[in-house]
């Protein structure tokens, strides 16, 4: 068995192919025959360079229109089906896909002819051939028909391939494979897709997708063959050009992270099925947010903590070596980190005032960081000072670091082992914040299925459809991961386009971060009513939206006036109820957010997300004109 991912998946040369996927653990590739065609070697150059960097030439692809012609074209498809033979031996492949013909005919035994004549000829050379049925071919277009016509030819050089995007996409089940003989099956390619109802013609150029990316039963796929005895390749199919991707290096681990993934995950659910893949600890539960740490300076700082003081926050513990400060409210933790050396003041000289960090919950911190890191994420680590805890962390998005606390050790004593109490300040009313409810983080558009994986892959955690939100300046793609009982939930806002509130935040200063953290409260009225009196900048909304709302859900006048002289936004939805306050913006589009949930709400009014966008964007023309 190997791991192989298509060619055409990577972008760059093909030198530069090969190496971004021998560095990301796979074993094997599909060879894309457009790539050996652009590049300036010959074919054992190109054989010498896999073989090098321990990689295996799984098959050549793609070959079409093989079967179901007649005269001239008949005679050049096998003149070409020769000189592919000849490529494949010096390329040291054994292995071609053919793609069923776009010929339109009825004619049976012609195709079987044709397939047992292109057979034939492969076994006088030593090769095989992988049929591929096609649902935009002229007669062959599905695994039905290609095992049919597979299977009346009965050659032992002639099989199947098989791809799950194709197998899957118009709704049929993983079990309609299950009359497949192994034997029968020379090479898997894995592909997911949406949800979708559509004609699998018109799909045909829209969706290629990671595994874990779309919304197709992959791990019921592979539990079907595997069961049923297939054990070769399972390779990463080309991925589709009109998707969003990430650059050559990072495609390729995200490829392997996809695949390793899946396969760990179908053998955790059949322990009877075996994979030739690294032995991963169990996907990562986490309970919750231990701390959000900033990086500011003196400056950044004061407006960061006066911030934090409007919403009641105090600081209660200092660093005992470090200029860095431990800001409380419930059981939220806010680290203001203004040292002068060390990662934040890295990350403050690259991005400006930002969240550098954050920490986890989690049973095992060790093993969290050994799962990661096996599915290609970077560990971080840093110089230890004397009496400060080596935390296990990891590279999180936009170079920001995700730090692991568990009980196994002294990880949970960190508070008391590196911090010091301060002395008492001034007694101030909590806010009524409980606990961090959500973390936004904006990234690239074509960055976003890359955290998607990074996330998915490491953690127990659940993804929601991605929603459009409407920016008056363009279009945020945004979609929720969270863990199991919602200890831990990610908003992941894709930016597109270069005017839109999302899209400044990242070019002004951040690149891909975190931009808004939402603390959870269980009053969202009382909670007003402290920051009114805390003089909390919160942002206003235009009166039109309160119209609005009143007309949408029938509200009462007076509930309808105590939203709008808070500034809360308000959604509902059968029968539960969501609130939100928000912080005027700082450093350059941060801003926080304040929310409660009534009856179980579980979204994150997504209805309100334009209001909101709109009257950032109308605060930050005000504050820009003075």
């Amino acid at each position: 068995m190997t791991l192989a991912i298509s060619t055409t998946s990577i972008p760059g040369s093909l030198a530069d192919k090969v190496a971004a996927i021998a560095k990301a653990g796979f074993t094997g590739l599909e060879l894309h025959e457009p790539d050996f065609t652009g590049f300036h070697g010959s074919a054992h150059d190109l054989r010498t360079m896999v073989e090098d960097c321990g990689l295996k030439t799984n098959l050549l692809k793609p070959f079409n229109d093989l079967e179901g012609w007649e005269g001239v074209a008949r005679r050049r498809s096998f003149d070409r089906l020769e000189r592919k033979f000849d490529l494949m031996q010096s390329l040291g492949t054994d292995l071609l896909l053919v793609g069923a013909s776009s010929a339109e005919t009825d004619d049976d035994a012609q195709l079987q002819a044709d397939l047992a004549e292109a057979a034939e000829r492969a076994a006088a050379r030593g090769v095989r051939l992988a049929y591929l049925g096609l649902p935009w071919a002229g007669h062959v277009r599905s695994d039905a028909q290609a095992l049919s016509l597979v299977e009346t030819v009965d050659l032992a050089n002639l099989g199947l391939a098989l791809n799950s995007f194709l197998s899957l996409a118009d709704g049929t089940k993983p079990a309609a494979l299950r009359s497949v003989p192994a034997d029968k099956i020379f090479h898997v390619q894995l592909s997911d897709a949406p949800k979708v109802s559509a004609e699998m013609r018109s799909m045909k150029r829209h969706f290629g997708l990671l595994p874990g990316q779309g919304r197709l039963n992959l791990a019921g796929f592979v539990k079907v063959l595997a069961r049923g005895g297939y054990k070769g390749p399972w390779s990463i199919a080309r991925v589709n050009e009109h998707s969003p991707l990430p650059g050559g290096r990072t495609m390729a681990v995200d490829g392997y992270r996809a695949l390793v993934n899946l396969l760990d995950a179908v053998s955790r659910e059949d322990p009877a099925l075996r994979f030739d893949i690294p032995q991963l600890p169990p996907p990562v539960y986490s309970s919750g947010f231990e701390f959000i740490e900033f990086a500011v300076d003196s400056t950044s700082g004061s407006a960061l903590t006066n911030l934090l003081s409007s919403m009641s926050f105090r600081m209660e513990r200092r660093h005992r070596t470090k200029s860095v400060e431990l800001w409380r409210q419930g059981a939220v933790n806010i680290v203001v980190n203004s040292d002068q050396d060390g990662f934040a003041r890295k990350a403050f000289e690259e991005h400006g005032p930002s969240v550098c960090d954050m920490g986890l919950r989690v049973r095992d911190a060790a093993q969290t960081v050994e799962r990661a890191t096996a599915l290609g994420t970077t560990a971080f680590s840093q110089p230890v000072g004397t009496g400060e805890l080596d935390i296990p962390a990891i590279r999180g998005v936009g170079g920001n670091v995700v730090h692991f606390i568990d009980e196994k050790s002294d990880l949970h004593r960190v508070w008391d082992i590196e911090f010091e109490p301060v002395a008492k300040t001034e007694a101030r009313q909590p806010a009524g914040l409980r606990r961090v409810d959500h973390v936004a983080q904006t990234m690239r558009h074509e960055e976003m299925q890359s955290w998607l994986l990074y996330y998915l892959s490491t953690f127990e955690m659940a993804k929601s459809p991605v929603v459009d939100v409407a920016d008056p300046s363009g279009i945020v793609h945004s979609q929720v991961i969270e863990s199991p009982e919602g200890e831990v939930r990610l908003n992941l806002n894709g930016a597109e386009g270069r005017r839109t509130f999302a899209a400044g935040f990242l070019a002004d200063r951040f690149g891909a971060g975190v931009q808004h953290i939402a603390f959870l409260t269980d009053d969202i009225f009382e909670t007003a009513a402290q920051l009114e009196r805390n003089a909390f900048p919160r942002l206003s909304f235009s009166p039109n939206y309160y119209d609005d709302l009143q007309s949408q859900f029938d509200l009462s006048d007076e509930f309808v006036e105590a939203l709008r002289a808070a500034n809360i936004l308000y959604d509902q939805h059968n029968g539960t109820e969501y609130f939100q306050i928000y912080s005027q913006p700082i450093f350059g589009g941060f801003f926080f957010e304040i929310v409660e949930r009534r009856n179980g709400y579980a979204g994150y009014g997504a209805r309100n997300a334009s209001a909101r966008l709109a009257a950032q964007i109308h605060n930050q023309r005000k504050m820009e004109n003075g």
